[in-house]
């Protein structure tokens, strides 16, 4: 059992930046690839990026590409993801994700375990 925890969302302006961060309990942080997704009001659930275990591969949304990078640090348990040049369609909640396969995350985009979002309001 893998919980999760986000934190670092808030209220920014078009162009600014946030690092969102996500704590996971438990010993075994490391054996999973680790995803962030957002949901906007009405619209379904969006793939923005996601890193493997020991944090060689990332995959990223065309979306956040070049804006947005994710990292970890396995000895905090904790997936980051810094969120620059931000733009008010960046506007969502976000959700990160546990799955002990990357490909299920990158390709499937879901995952075992989620956390309970974190609020991302980007205003013009």
């Amino acid at each position: 059992q893998v919980q999760l925890v986000e934190s670092g969302g808030g209220l920014v302006q078009a162009g600014g930046s946030l690092r969102l961060s996500c704590i996971a309990s438990g010993r075994t942080f490391s054996s999973y690839a680790m995803g962030w997704f957002r949901q906007a009001p009405g619209k379904e659930r969006e793939f923005v990026s996601a890193i493997s275990g020991n944090g060689g591969s990332t995959y990223y949304a065309d979306s956040v590409k070049g804006r947005h990078t994710i990292s970890r640090d396995n000895a905090k348990n904790t997936v980051y993801l810094q969120m620059n040049s931000l733009k008010p369609e960046d506007t969502a909640v976000y959700y990160c994700a546990a799955h002990p396969s990357l490909h299920t995350i990158v390709n499937r985009r879901t995952g075992d375990y989620w956390g309970q979002g974190t609020q991302v309001t980007v205003s013009s």
